[in-house]
C-alpha cells in the first residue's frame, strides 16, 4: 500500500532525508521512531503530498503522490501532531464540512459520520465549539476527520499527544480496530506505544533509515545481562566477551544499583549461556548475576541510535 523509493529532502544546507526506501503492505501497522530532528515529520509530509521530495518516488496504493496528488490523498487519512481545527466551529459542523470536502453525500455521508463519531467517542460533544474542548477531545476530532472517509491508509503523527492515560488506552483500542481495514504508519516518541500497537518498526536517524525490523524478531534475540561486583574493572571482561565465538555485540548496560551491568548479544542458535558461564568461571570474573533476557524495543533503539546495529 505504501512504496517509498530513495526519497531525499533538504532545507537549504540541512539534509532532512537521504535516500529513504521502504514498503508497507496492506493491513500492516508500522511504528516510525527517531530522535528530534531525525526527519520523521518531513517523511510524513512527503507521504501525504504536503511536501515534494527532491528525488525519489512515493506511491500510495500504486498512485504516485507527486504525479497524481488528488487521487493519492483520496486514499489517505492524516492526523498531524496538532490537528488543524477551527476553534469557533461546532464539532458536528467541522465533521460535516470535512465530509463535504471528501465528496461524501446522502446515506453514505450519514453512515460514515456516525461511524467516525462513535469510534472517536465524540457523541457527547457534537454541539460544543471546538475551542472549548480539552486537548484530548480536540485530538479526537482530528482523528475522526482522518478516518471519516474510511481510508485504506492512515498516517498518524503523535496521535496520543496530550491525552490522559484513559484516553491513550481508548486510542490504542481504536487503532486495533482500524488495523483490520487500514494500513497504518504511527510516528511517536513513546516506545511503549509502538510495542502495544505495532508489528514492525522503522528507525530514522539523521535523515537515514537505519533499521526496519519486526518487533516479534526483536524479542527472540540471544541476549544476556551480566552483573559484576561494584568496583570491578569492566573493560577486561568486555574484551573477553567480544572475543567469544558467537558474540555479535557486548557493551555496558545502564542500570540502577551498585553493581556494574554488561549486555551481550549472540548469533541466533548459539549456546551463548553456557559459553558465558564457562568463561566467567575460567577467568574468575567477579560475577554476581548472569541471566538471559528478551530484547526490548528500547535497547534495540539505543543500539541503532549509537550506530551499533543496522537492520533492514
Amino acid at each position: 500500500m505504501i512504496q517509498v523509493e530513495r526519497v531525499s529532502k533538504s532545507y537549504g544546507p540541512v539534509r532532512a532525508l537521504h535516500e529513504v526506501s521502504f514498503s508497507v503492505g496492506r493491513g500492516e501497522v508500522v511504528g516510525l521512531l527517531g530522535p528530534n530532528g531525525a526527519g520523521k515529520t518531513t517523511l510524513l509530509k512527503i507521504l501525504t503530498g504536503l511536501f515534494e521530495p527532491e528525488q525519489g518516488t512515493v506511491r500510495i496504493g500504486g498512485v504516485d503522490v507527486v504525479q497524481d496528488p488528488v487521487a493519492a490523498r483520496a486514499l489517505l487519512g492524516y492526523l498531524p501532531e496538532s490537528a488543524p481545527l477551527y476553534p469557533e466551529m461546532l464539532v458536528q459542523e467541522s465533521l460535516l464540512w470535512s465530509a463535504e470536502l471528501r465528496g461524501l453525500a446522502g446515506a453514505e455521508r450519514l453512515r460514515k459520520l456516525g461511524a467516525a463519531v462513535e469510534a472517536a467517542g465524540l457523541g457527547g460533544v457534537l454541539t460544543q465549539p471546538i475551542g472549548t474542548l480539552s486537548k484530548g477531545f480536540r485530538q479526537r476530532v482530528g482523528l475522526a476527520q482522518a478516518i471519516l472517509h474510511e481510508p485504506p491508509v492512515l498516517i498518524l503523527d503523535e496521535p496520543t499527544s496530550g491525552l490522559d492515560p484513559a484516553q491513550i488506552a481508548e486510542v490504542r483500542k481504536l487503532l486495533g480496530l482500524l488495523a483490520a481495514r487500514s494500513t497504518i504508519i504511527l510516528s511517536t516518541h513513546i516506545l511503549s506505544e509502538v510495542e502495544l500497537t505495532c508489528a514492525r518498526v522503522l528507525v530514522l536517524i539523521g535523515g537515514e533509515l537505519r533499521a526496519d525490523a519486526r518487533l516479534q524478531e526483536l524479542g527472540a534475540g540471544n541476549r544476556f545481562r551480566l552483573e559484576l561486583a561494584p568496583g570491578a574493572a569492566a573493560e577486561p571482561v568486555l574484551g573477553a566477551l567480544r572475543a567469544l565465538p558467537g558474540v555479535l555485540r557486548a557493551g555496558p548496560e545502564p542500570a540502577a544499583g551498585a553493581g556494574i551491568w554488561l549486555e551481550v548479544e549472540g548469533r541466533p542458535g548459539e549456546e551463548l549461556g553456557a559459553r558465558l558461564f564457562e568463561a566467567a568461571r575460567a577467568q574468575a570474573w567477579p560475577l554476581r548475576q548472569l541471566r538471559q533476557e528478551g530484547r526490548t524495543l528500547e535497547s534495540f533503539f539505543r543500539a541503532v541510535a549509537a550506530g551499533q546495529e543496522v537492520r533492514r
